[in-house]
């Protein structure tokens, strides 16, 4: 009997915020003109995203006097520190992550008391004694339970983390593993006009997603896995610790980097997964144009891939979180029948896939 993602929830911090509001806000922190102004409300109409979520509320203005984060000016300045983000990671991260595994551990109507392993993932804040302690002694977890935290690998990471749990559970049948994603990416706001930063700034969200995984007959089985390194795309994604929070470069390039890797290992997928006989898939939505290229490397319409582009809809990108998203809604999907291959990216480049049983 195959491991399962037995329930997933999920959580957003606030009310959804708008393209247009944040583009608002975008407009006044870079300081653009006319011109770029109008490059920007273009870049934002063509997202594929209608709003996201934020746990700063300055992202719902474009007067410097509302903001109560960053400074009350123009210019930003000064620019809040690393330091000064990730106070704002840790005040907020644990109010977030309670209602997801709340609503995670209420769909697979277990106790906290019997979760066995923690798993934390997070790539845009952490902290020691850690947030997988907060959630251990505020929510009633065992002292006892083995804890594990994947941090910085970016937005494959929940792969990494079902991957884990899936091996606990074939050591452990017994095992209940609570999986649980945090991320703030919003915090990590650049103000510099850059391109990576006009993209990354044009596309991130907030949100956290809990997943138990344990040796079940329901939910979404985990089949078989496969993981690709992909070295001409590690200066198109990265992710570093500056001064000024986490420097996000994502350039233009990456879709079609992307596009390119699948078609280079297109075969070995096909073998490993017998790609011609799935009609699922739940594609980590890091944009539109790369839900777009990996569509078109596979041939897919989007009804194929139906729950990632509500996600990108709905939400943007939340990091790792996101993929978990996407898998929630097909958990909850009823009218389709079937496999799903899921596929997550991230820094590297790397591309993860990973066949559920539906």
């Amino acid at each position: 009997m195959n491991n399962h993602i037995v329930s997933i929830g999920t959580a957003n911090p606030g009310e959804g915020i708008s393209q247009t509001q944040i583009g608002e806000f975008m407009k006044i922190a870079h300081g653009l003109d006319a011109v770029e102004s109008r490059k920007l409300n273009f870049v934002y109409r063509q997202s594929g995203i209608k709003h996201r979520y934020s746990v700063l509320e300055d992202f719902k203005y474009d007067d410097p006097q509302k903001f109560s984060f960053f400074p009350k000016n123009h210019s930003l300045t000064p620019f809040p520190s690393t330091q000064q983000r990730m106070e704002v990671f840790r005040k907020n991260g644990f109010h977030l992550a309670k209602k997801a595994i709340t609503r995670c551990l209420q769909k697979g109507m277990t106790y906290p008391t019997e979760i066995t392993h923690l798993i934390l993932v997070s790539c845009t804040g952490m902290f020691a004694p850690g947030l997988e302690l907060q959630i251990i002694h505020e929510m009633g977890l065992k002292t006892d339970l083995e804890r594990y935290s994947l941090h910085f690998m970016g937005c494959y990471a929940a792969f990494n983390a079902i991957k884990l749990a899936d091996k606990i559970c074939d050591s452990s049948p017994k095992a209940k593993v609570l999986i649980v994603s945090v991320e703030l990416c919003t915090i990590h706001f650049q103000k510099d006009y850059t391109e990576d930063n006009l993209l990354a700034n044009a596309i991130f969200g907030d949100g956290s997603a809990a997943a138990l995984i344990s040796k079940s007959k329901s939910g979404l089985g985990i089949a078989k896995y496969d993981s690709k390194l992909f070295k001409n795309g590690e200066e198109d994604m990265a992710w570093s610790i500056g001064n000024f929070g986490f420097e996000m470069k994502l350039s233009k390039y990456v879709p079609d980097l992307l596009q390119k890797g699948l078609e280079v290992i297109q075969s070995h997928l096909e073998n490993y997964f017998q790609l011609s006989t799935l009609k699922n898939f739940a594609i980590h939505p890091g944009g539109r144009q790369i839900l777009q290229k990996v569509e078109e490397a596979f041939g897919l319409d989007i009804n194929q891939n139906f729950a990632s582009h509500e996600v990108l809809r709905d939400f943007g990108n939340m990091s790792s979180a996101t993929i978990l998203f996407v898998l929630e809604k097909w958990l909850e999907e009823q009218t389709k029948s079937g496999n799903i291959l899921a596929m997550g990216f991230g820094p590297g480049l790397t591309l993860e896939t990973m066949l559920l049983e539906k």
